[in-house]
């Protein structure tokens, strides 16, 4: 190992390889719940020091096939499936890409953005806006999470219903090849018919089959109007009868449509009570739409307050407030985002990341809320997500009063199959926006057609035959 940890240290320099202190940052996931032991942690300046690394990596386990080395890419390691930290072997490499953070090109022309993969997505968000466009991934982490995280996971957000998640928003990438070799795509084509897609193939691998480095990103004009309303509806049937109406009325000017429960406001209310959370002590569930447009502010207001209008004369809204300014448009979405760390603060939980067919939401959460109770009585969900393009996260609580770390040890497997279970029932998927990681690859054996395994199995073969590629990750061979 001293041999290729010596070799490493040539290609990126002695000062960006770190084997010993306190590597927390890089060894343990965001959510505290998994904690490995590297090899080694690299952070290579440039996409010839990562095909170098990877070259490296792969001529020793030619060399030394037993010797288990295996290389992990990590960008802001903000995800949510223990996808990008190394296990307990203690002969994972770390490839933290933090380093390639360049935009490389803004073609407002071409309106497109060609970006290296470690750039923070925030910072590609205001890059954009100094330009007078938009690049519509928003989510919460968007401080610390990195553009060649978001590819690799296929990451979602709020704004999908609109511009789809971050695989809709790529028109080219550069890759490192499982054997070192670059594949240079970073065109800014909307058409280009010359056979496989490649790129498609790439974004949400989890970095099981090669490593982004950079990524040429579609933008869009900015809007001139975006509101924002807070609705409260009496049931998730009149969430959804919201959400076919913002449709018709406000067509690709609907940007944002999230469902919030009652219990998850709550838990907003209760840790960061400085928030003002509205209408929920009295509905069932809120909805918090956005509308963004290239007409005038006036406009777009009129076309919301009709939009509530009729939805109040439906009854599928009982109440509704309409941010007045850009700030209180703000904390209404601040409050949408906190949610998680509520959760996080009233103690451990457990996650689902699902979607479900908009249209059989209802029916689905009716169902699978009343399977939770009689098999856990008293437990507690915390639901909210991305209604608009039939994204939940339906999130687990432990019982008042019980011991947090004693119900995960106690029914987390119990939890996830009965929640899964119930997801398959309702032709849904157990990973939405999240991705596999290592934390739900083992159940993908379970609910993912073994036709397309097998398809999955073949390709990681076919394109990385030494396992060298974050392997234990999405799918295993």
């Amino acid at each position: 190992m001293q041999s290729l940890l010596n070799e490493l240290r040539h290609i990126v320099g002695a000062a960006h390889v770190y084997t010993d202190g306190d590597l927390t940052a890089w060894e343990q996931d965001w959510r505290k719940r998994s904690h490995g032991k590297a090899l080694a942690v690299l952070r290579p300046a440039s996409t010839e020091e990562v095909a170098q690394i990877v070259k490296a990596c792969a001529a020793f386990c030619t060399a030394n096939p037993a010797s288990g080395v295996s290389l992990v890419p990590q960008g802001g390691n903000t995800g949510l499936v223990v996808g990008g930290t190394p296990d307990l072997s203690g002969r994972q490499i770390v490839l933290s890409l933090q380093r390639l953070n360049a935009v490389r090109n803004l073609d407002s022309d071409n309106m497109t953005m060609t970006v290296e993969a470690g750039c923070i997505l925030q910072n590609l968000q205001e890059r954009a806006e100094e330009a007078d466009l938009l690049f519509p991934l928003s989510l919460a982490a968007e401080g610390t999470c990195t553009i060649g995280g978001n590819l690799a996971t296929n990451a979602g957000g709020t704004q999908v219903v609109r511009y789809g998640n971050t695989r809709d928003l790529c028109l080219g990438l550069e890759v490192v090849t499982a054997q070192g070799e670059v594949w240079q795509g970073l065109t800014g084509l909307r058409k280009d018919n010359t056979g496989y897609d490649l790129r498609n193939l790439y974004i949400g691998s989890e970095g099981t089959l090669g490593i982004i480095t950079a990524a040429t990103l579609k933008l869009y004009p900015l809007p001139t109007a975006q509101l924002t309303a807070w609705a409260a509806v009496p049931t998730l049937e009149d969430a959804v009868s919201l959400l076919g109406l913002a449709h018709r009325h406000l067509g690709a000017g609907l940007t944002g449509f999230e469902v919030m429960g009652q219990f998850a406001l709550s838990l907003v209310a209760k840790h960061f009570a400085q928030l003002l959370v509205p209408l929920h002590l009295d509905t069932p569930f809120c909805v918090l739409l956005e509308n963004s447009g290239h007409a005038s502010e006036a406009d777009a207001r009129t076309q919301f307050e009709r939009l509530l209008e009729t939805a109040l004369d439906q009854g599928c809204v009982t109440d509704a407030v309409v941010a007045e300014n850009l700030s209180q448009a703000k904390q209404l979405w601040h409050i949408r985002e906190s949610i998680p760390l509520a959760q996080a603060q009233e103690g451990l939980n457990i996650k689902h990341d699902i979607s479900i067919p908009v249209s059989s939401i209802p029916n689905f959460v009716r169902a699978t809320d009343a399977l939770l109770q009689q098999a856990i009585p008293g437990v507690r969900l915390v639901n909210f997500g991305h209604l608009g393009d039939g994204n939940l996260h339906y999130n687990v609580q432990a019982p008042e009063g019980m011991d947090a770390a004693i119900f995960l040890q106690e029914h987390e497997e119990e939890v996830n199959t009965l929640v899964f279970d119930s997801v398959a029932a309702f032709n849904g998927s157990i990973s939405a926006e999240h991705g596999v990681g290592s934390l739900k690859v083992d159940k993908l054996e379970h609910y993912k057609s073994p036709v397309a395994l097998d398809l999955m199995r073949a390709i990681k073969r076919a394109l990385d035959p030494q396992n060298l590629m974050n392997p234990g990750r999405v799918v295993r061979v």
